[in-house]
């Protein structure tokens, strides 16, 4: 879209933001100005002050920039107080309900996935994860799933450069044994926890997508060995997978 007339400053910049959201790769000012046909010194400069600000940053030492912490959490924050805040509470409930156990609500961001919504489950023996916290990607089914719906290049890239921290005996520890797991979750559409994050904890996620098909958010259900195994979470993946196709209407993105 080549933009004309007069267009006030602070709407440009949302603008550029827009570019750079709906892009699946960083991006340089001239590829952004390619698509806004604003003058160039204006994109330039908006690119800086952006920069400066913390809502984009460059990727690595190139002139390529990639949206930053500051415009996820702004991202997030949108998702979380939105009006249909209601509607996405009744569909996790719907599902905990139809599981019997906690489900997650997983937004990723700069050091792993954050936890933004959840229901909990009803047994008196669960495993708290409260609403804020941060856990690891790679041994996380949301985490899993968030990385295993990357483009192929930019996967490859962050799997390479991760803290492969070992969490449990079942943690995986090398770029390779993970890398070869995530093919199998981009598969099958869903990913697995085994005990890889918690000793006694496993946990299944589906990924919620936007129109052009990149992950948004997890949706993820999880609880203990002793009440839980994973055929069990399994049998389970088609009720996640609806829930995931709902939220993805309630929120606007399809």
């Amino acid at each position: 879209m080549t933009l004309s007339g007069r267009i006030p400053t602070n709407l440009r910049t949302l603008l550029i933001l827009e570019v750079l959201g709906r892009s699946d790769q960083a991006m340089t000012a001239s590829e952004i100005n390619d698509v806004l046909g604003l003058p160039k010194q204006t994109v330039h400069r908006l690119c800086v002050t952006l920069e400066e600000n913390g809502f984009i940053a460059r990727l690595g030492n190139s002139k390529r920039y990639q949206v930053a912490r500051r415009l996820r959490e702004l991202g997030s924050g949108l998702l979380h107080n939105s009006r249909d805040h209601i509607v996405r509470r009744q569909v996790l409930k719907d599902l905990a309900n139809s599981v019997g156990e906690t489900v997650n609500f997983v937004i990723p961001e700069d050091d792993g996935m954050r936890y933004l919504d959840r229901v909990e489950t009803d047994w008196a023996f669960r495993i708290q994860l409260p609403i804020g916290t941060n856990v690891p990607l790679h041994c996380t089914a949301s985490g899993k799933c968030f990385l295993a719906n990357l483009p192929s290049k930019q996967k490859q890239n962050l799997v390479q450069n991760l803290n492969f921290e070992r969490m449990t005996s079942q943690t995986h520890i090398t770029p390779e044994t993970l890398l070869e797991e995530l093919n199998e979750v981009r598969k099958r559409k869903y990913s697995l926890d085994r005990e890889e994050f918690l000793d006694g904890m496993i946990a299944l996620a589906v990924p919620i997508t936007d129109a052009n098909e990149r992950f948004v958010a997890a949706i993820a259900i999880h609880g203990p060995t002793q009440r839980l195994s994973i055929d069990l979470l399994v049998s389970q993946v088609s009720l996640v997978k609806d829930a995931a196709q709902r939220l993805s209407k309630v929120l606007l993105l399809n």
